[in-house]
This record gives structure tokens, C-alpha cells and sequence, in this order.
């Protein structure tokens, strides 16, 4: 007696992602960090990305917005992202290297303090107002301490009166190191 295969059904995770990071893996393939609302920091793999023919061509970029979909990983963190569709290019984040810069600051800082596969749903919300704010008013020293007092308030380490920078600090992770070009910028 021949005894069936049994196959699992493929699960797909569907949630809306921001771009954190994109990294080169192959000639023809992408990592891509995402920050999403459901399941916080994922990595995904995007096959075959880097082709002209693809179809992601065009929808995976820093600081994009777009609702996706992904295949879980059998084996460890890295998944398979099946499908992009972009909901907010964010164009003004690269109207100006010091908006790009702060963009960049405020997404190494969302992966430096956060793990894998945590959901925050309130610093989803308030990362993407931010790259909204400055897509549109520019990078300013108010937004940039408004961010970190907004972050660190959410985590629980921030009130009035406390270091805010010391208290992300103090979260184990440190900041990101173009903190420093970014307030020397900001403050010409």
C-alpha cells in the first residue's frame, strides 16, 4: 500500500509594512526589513527584486508603505515575500539629503530598540507620521526630539524632566551613529 503525501496548506501573512532596510543578498534578490503594523520588524526575502521584469520593480524602496504579503519561514526568521503594493512612495523624504538622513535615523532607531516579530501598533502609527512629516514640512531639530520624546514616552522611559536621549540609551541598544551628522546638519 502506497501511502499519500500530506501536504500543510501555505500560510500567507498579509500586514501593512514600512520599509526599514534593503539589503542586496544576490545578484537578483533583495532582504528587505519591513516595520509592520500586526507583527512588528519581519525580514522578508524578495526573489528575484533586482530584475527589470520583476514584479517588484518599483514598489520596494526606503521608506515605502505598502500592504503585504509573505510566506513564513519553516526555519528560522528570514521569509518569503510574495507580493508589494505600495501605498506611500514618501517622494519629499528624498527631496533633500538632511530629510533622507533623518528618515534613516528614525528607522535604525525602530531596529535598533525593537525585536523581531514584536508588534507595537502605537510606534508603527507614530513612524509613519513621522516620515509623513517630514515628506512634507522637511527635517527640523522639533521633529527629531519630538520623535525620540514620542518613542521613548511609548517604551515607558520617557516623562518630563528625564534625558530622553539617555533613556533610549539606557534601553540597551544605543542610537544610531548618524545621530551626530544629523544634529550638525540640522543645526547650520
Amino acid at each position: 500500500m502506497i501511502t499519500p503525501i500530506c501536504h500543510r496548506p501555505l500560510v500567507l501573512e498579509k500586514s501593512q509594512g514600512l520599509v526599514l532596510r534593503v539589503v542586496r543578498l544576490t545578484e537578483t534578490s533583495l532582504i528587505v526589513r519591513w516595520w509592520t503594523l500586526e507583527h512588528g520588524r519581519i525580514d522578508t526575502v524578495a526573489k528575484g527584486a533586482r530584475r527589470n521584469s520583476s514584479a517588484f520593480a518599483g514598489k520596494i524602496d526606503l521608506f515605502f508603505s505598502a500592504e503585504i504579503t509573505w510566506q513564513r519561514s519553516k526555519s528560522g526568521p528570514l521569509h518569503h515575500l510574495r507580493e508589494s503594493s505600495v501605498s506611500n512612495y514618501r517622494e519629499g523624504l528624498r527631496k533633500s539629503y538632511v530629510n533622507t538622513l533623518m528618515a534613516g535615523y528614525f528607522c535604525g532607531l525602530i531596529e535598533k530598540i525593537h525585536e523581531l516579530e514584536h508588534a507595537e501598533p502605537q510606534v508603527h502609527d507614530l513612524l509613519g507620521r513621522a516620515l509623513d512629516h517630514v515628506a512634507t514640512s522637511g527635517a527640523s531639530l522639533r521633529a527629531l526630539r519630538f520623535f525620540e520624546q514620542e518613542l521613548a514616552r511609548l517604551h515607558g522611559v520617557g516623562s518630563p524632566g528625564v534625558d530622553v536621549q539617555r533613556a533610549l540609551l539606557d534601553m540597551g541598544a544605543g542610537l544610531p551613529d548618524i545621530r551626530r551628522e544629523l544634529l550638525e546638519r540640522l543645526s547650520r
